[in-house]
């Protein structure tokens, strides 16, 4: 039985266990794009389906095409042939701006706004006709969940540390309460100490608000810390899938074995 934050997922809220409920899939995806002057499959054919609630991590040599998944996952990029699904909606018939509020997005470095961060949090509902006056107490929500509970709403977002920028930058997603987080090595700029807060942070979301979780990172011991499953792509094909427990018990496959034993870069 899966235990988060010391609680068995038999207990967690029945509204995200839905085991088997696909919340985000991909159905025999391919991306092609041209690398120089040469059209290549940077994602081969590749078909995962996610359940709802569930941390996905994915990794992958570098150029395997892991970031592209994400992108794909809510149009940033579309997909050469096959589908991503959203709740068994393909995402190519929902309009991009409303499939953004669903599958948020974090980058690797904080892209905040050049405003204070009371304007960055509301930027996204403010778009969406929220009156501005309504937000406070969701923004103190949302820097109470970010455990930046103290920092002034009124300070300016370019003030603050860089692991200060990228909880702000969750925050902010958060603010449109997505279904979907897609996390695109949201540690890998950070020192050890503030990236292990911030893959705290990571499981409390999920363990708060049922929130499905694509988890992008070059490294095996956060992708272990926050998964529940594990997805290994090498050259845009799908290699493994499974738990992530038994990934790192034992890999089903060569690369899979290489990969765990860092022959795979």
């Amino acid at each position: 039985m899966r235990v988060v934050l010391g609680v068995p997922d038999l207990f967690l809220p029945k509204a995200w266990r839905c085991e088997g409920l696909a919340k985000i899939e991909f159905l025999n995806v391919t991306k092609t794009r041209s690398i120089d002057g040469e059209m290549r499959s940077v994602l081969d054919d590749v078909s995962v389906a996610v359940e709802e609630g569930t941390i996905l991590a994915i990794g992958g040599p570098s150029g395997a095409g892991k970031s592209t998944m994400l992108r794909l996952a809510n149009r940033l990029e579309s997909a050469t042939s096959g589908r991503v699904l959203l709740d068994g909606v393909d995402i190519s018939t929902i309009d991009p701006v409303r499939l953004r509020r669903k599958v948020g997005m974090v980058f690797q470095l904080p892209s905040l706004f050049p405003l204070t961060i009371q304007e960055n949090l509301t930027y996204g509902p403010e778009l969406r006709g929220v009156e501005p006056s309504s937000l406070h107490d969701k923004v103190r929500e949302m820097l109470d969940m970010v455990d930046l509970p103290d920092l002034s709403p009124g300070r300016q977002a370019g003030e603050l540390s860089v692991g200060q920028q990228q909880r702000v930058a969750i925050a902010r997603t958060l603010m449109n309460e997505p279904e979907v987080l897609l996390m695109d090595e949201p540690t890998s700029a950070l020192d050890p100490a503030t990236a292990k807060s911030i893959l705290e942070l990571v499981c409390d979301i999920r363990s708060r608000y049922g929130i499905t979780v694509l988890f992008v990172s070059h490294s095996l011991e956060h992708s272990r810390l926050v998964g529940d499953r594990f997805l290994l792509i090498v050259d845009g094909k799908v290699v493994e899938e499974s738990d992530i427990e038994a990934f790192f018990r034992g890999p089903q496959t060569e690369l899979g074995r290489k990969f765990l034993a860092g022959e795979l870069k």
